[in-house]
């Protein structure tokens, strides 16, 4: 049987989010959420999943866009004036690489929003990076080193296979294709360091080309398409908009994506298709 996860990311960035997150795992097929536990809405989305004893909820790493959880004095070649992280991602990960005191701070940085994670008493189910940071070789270093103090036992893996991908979509080939031949090394080598650190992982992911796009008649479309093995696809919901949503991700369609989280058609495509629909921990 082919095995899928959904997942809901940015959990605790706004209420809407909250809302959407919990609305998709009572009503529809969301399996699991990635928790942002640093950001302003962390102790509503807490509340939420431990009223969800069945939402399985890892630790949605920031590192990029975000505000950390230590004080910005502790991590200042981090953040910029306002405290905040770099939203520049290529400066971020070159910063990471070549600056041993900038991954003094980064280790300091990771192993608080573990400790975060840790205090909420919830099952750590997975770990992943917002923005997919997690594919730079410094981060995923971090993310074991540190993970092992807290029970780490899985990771995304975000490798979207381009063929199933752009036949599902229909559109886009040339970008779907650029986007491929650049993740396409670092999501091996993700998954080869996992391996080897006994790690668990899913094979693919589908929502990376489409984040934010993710409606009824798309997802449809992916699910008659997915490749055999493990699955995770990962979505953005949220009940309305928000100036938390609209900071970051202004062209996200969050409120279509909760539409097909909860649709029956989808819920119907998954049995029809013969998906087990599972979280990381399950594996």
């Amino acid at each position: 049987m082919r095995k899928l996860i959904v997942t809901g990311d940015d959990f605790g960035l706004a209420v809407p989010v909250n809302e959407a997150i919990e609305e998709a795992h009572r009503r529809g097929v969301l399996t699991a959420a990635s928790l942002m536990v640093g950001a302003g809405a962390v102790a509503d989305a807490v509340a939420r999943a431990r009223r969800l004893p069945t939402l399985k909820v890892g630790l949605h790493l920031v590192l990029v866009e975000g505000r950390p959880v230590l004080p910005p004095r502790e991590i200042s070649d981090l953040v910029d004036g306002r405290g905040e992280f770099s939203s520049c991602l290529v400066s971020a990960g070159l910063s990471f690489f070549f600056r041993p005191g900038v991954r003094r701070q980064l280790e300091a940085e990771v192993r608080a929003q573990f400790e975060a994670f840790a205090k909420t008493r919830l099952p750590l189910d997975h770990v992943n990076a917002h923005n997919h940071m997690h594919l730079h070789p410094t981060v995923l270093g971090l993310i074991l080193k540190v993970g092992r103090d807290y029970g780490l036992k899985a990771v995304r893996v975000p490798y979207e296979p381009l063929l199933p991908s752009w036949r599902a979509s229909g559109k886009a080939l040339f970008s779907r294709a650029a986007s491929w031949v650049c993740l396409r090394p670092w999501s091996a080598l993700l998954k080869a360091r996992l391996q080897r650190a006994g790690v668990r992982s899913n094979d693919y992911v589908f929502g990376l080309n489409d984040s934010g796009q993710m409606d009824v008649d798309l997802v449809l479309r992916m699910l008659r398409h997915l490749p055999h093995g493990v699955t995770e696809i990962f979505f953005h919901p949220a009940t309305r908009r928000c100036p938390e949503i609209d900071l970051t991700m202004p062209t996200y369609r969050h409120e279509r994506e909760l539409e097909a989280l909860v649709s029956p058609a989808v819920r119907e495509a998954i049995r029809a298709c013969g998906y087990e629909r599972i979280a990381f921990s399950e594996l």
